[in-house]
């Protein structure tokens, strides 16, 4: 199959979109696009029509047409094929179905354009493929921006360690020359060091006894003087406001500074916990990323998990916590280079390598993170089996069950997201449990409010018409849960002095980062 030209258009005829895959002139395009509402009958629906050279296949979307520009000697099987898979596209990218909309996303569009066909061939991708292609999430992007915020930690570590000597060099002074009050010694090291690369962002913490604000200069001529051509970071660019100045004269919608939300639609909000904090608090947070294919098998599976640990009074500064591994699945177990080791290794027990420092106060750090990557099929928490089959109307009836695999954990607020095509609405036969068909987002949700031992099965079942089975993937699920993944239990936090026991608090949050059924 040759494919010349994809796009976007109303039912009036004019275009919006318009992606070309072969060498062609302007001119002969923009002659293709406009001859093709005039060869539509009124009266009858099809699904393709023809001239002497080219073939148009298209899609009604509400308003609008998506239609493909394909030679005549194309497989109109594989043409109509493709179209669906163009027609899913769209509302991936845009919230509603309009003029307005698609103009607004008309590049995002244009680059899944370019992931379905290249060079006029068909690629062999389905949507979820298409949508991690335009996503253009890079592992060697995220390993510079970690080595970055690694150094620039390093050089705020420096700089305060730098201006906590100065200060105290102009104390020594003041106390020799016999002016200012005696030199009363000086800060403990902060918790969060050069060294703490690695952990998590609330582990990267100091213990300031100095407030940085209220370190003045010891002369005008201690201010390092900067280069003229000097690179200076954060700096304005002037010839890019200029343009962007140009721009709004110009009338057109500059937006700045896009939220993360704006810029990423498939980010899941982290489940929020509401446990009450005592002056101890421990907090235990498990997270996976699980791909299992629709045929079975486990494509991917990877477990992070991380205790922090927050103390709100001082006296409670100097602990030490037990932990519990009994999990017998080799979890990869790591402690903040502060903490002692060897403790951890043969006790169990977290604490700071120096026992006479306390810990942060008021501040989440990070003592302990684990992780765990596996291809055996026993890890998976929860498996979910679609079978989606033909019936003899055109459409499909799909049955989906689920099964609680591991009986420990009581798994809350499950969602289980089923794309569905485009403009259809299905018909429930039976379900255990709720469920909404969200016809914007072309979506069948289903939704358990417990999934535990005593609910580990349930099953749904629903016809729809116009559809093949590839138009139920991928599936998408979500839930929460206070019991963790990994078989750790924090057993009691202990003083560091006489060892006794203390009171705290602890939350456990176990939830998917992406589970998904390709």
């Amino acid at each position: 199959m040759v494919l010349i030209a994809a796009a976007v258009c109303t039912k009036a005829g004019k275009t919006i979109v318009s992606r070309q895959f072969v060498e062609m002139t302007k001119a002969r395009i923009e002659g293709l696009l406009a001859a093709f509402p005039k060869l539509m009958t009124s009266g009858k629906q099809h699904t393709f029509v023809e001239t002497d050279s080219v073939r148009y296949v298209y899609q009604p979307l509400e308003k609008l047409y998506m239609l493909l520009i394909t030679t005549k000697a194309s497989n109109i099987l594989e043409d109509l094929e493709t179209l669906r898979l163009f027609s899913k596209v769209i509302p991936e990218y845009c919230r509603s179905l309009e003029e307005k909309e698609i103009i607004e996303n008309a590049f995002d569009l244009i680059f899944a354009f370019d992931e379905i066909v290249a060079l006029g061939y068909r690629e062999s991708v389905n949507l979820a493929q298409i949508k991690t292609f335009v996503e253009m999430d890079s592992h060697e992007e995220k390993v510079y921006q970690a080595v970055r915020q690694t150094q620039e930690r390093e050089a705020k570590q420096k700089s305060r360690e730098r201006a906590k000597e100065l200060q105290r060099q102009r104390m020594e002074q003041k106390k020799m020359g016999g002016s200012g009050r005696p030199y009363g010694g000086g800060s403990s090291e902060g918790f969060g060091s050069s060294s703490s690369a690695g952990m998590s962002n609330h582990s990267a913490i100091t213990t300031p006894s100095i407030a940085i604000g209220e370190i003045k200069p010891a002369a005008p001529a201690a201010k390092p003087a900067v280069a003229r051509n000097a690179l200076k970071l954060g700096g304005k660019n002037r010839d890019a406001d200029t343009f962007v100045d140009q721009l709004k004269s110009e009338g057109e919608k500059v937006v700045a500074n896009p939220t993360p939300s704006a810029t990423s639609a498939v980010v899941k909000a982290k489940p929020v916990s509401d446990v009450p904090m005592d002056e101890v608090h421990l907090r235990m947070e498990d997270k996976i990323v699980v791909r299992i294919g629709r045929d079975g098998g486990l494509q991917a599976f990877e477990l992070s998990g991380l205790l922090t640990l927050r103390i709100s009074d001082e006296k409670y500064g100097r602990i030490k916590v037990q932990l519990q591994n009994a999990d017998q699945r080799g979890i990869q177990l790591q402690t903040h280079p502060n903490v002692d080791k060897e403790l951890f290794k043969s006790k169990g027990q977290i604490g700071l390598k120096n026992p006479a420092k306390p810990f942060p106060m008021n501040t989440d750090v990070g003592v302990l993170k684990w992780r765990y990557q596996t291809q055996d099929e026993s890890a998976i928490p929860l498996t979910i089996n679609c079978w989606p089959s033909e019936n003899a109307e055109g459409g499909c009836d799909v049955n989906i069950e689920y099964e609680l695999e591991h009986t420990r954990l009581e798994l809350q607020d499950v969602c289980i997201t089923i794309p569905l095509p485009m403009g259809i609405t299905p018909s429930i036969a039976e379900c255990d449990g709720d469920y909404h068909h969200d016809s914007r987002k072309n979506t069948l949700q289903w939704n358990l409010p417990v999934i535990d031992a005593s609910s580990k099965q349930g099953s749904m079942e629903f016809t729809v018409p116009n559809s093949i089975p590839g138009d139920f993937f991928p599936l998408d699920v979500s839930f929460s849960s206070k019991i963790p993944y990994a078989e750790l239990q924090i057993v009691k936090v202990q003083l560091v002095d006489d060892e006794s026991d203390i009171k705290y608090s602890t939350e456990t949050l176990f939830y998917p980062d992406k589970y998904e059924i390709v």
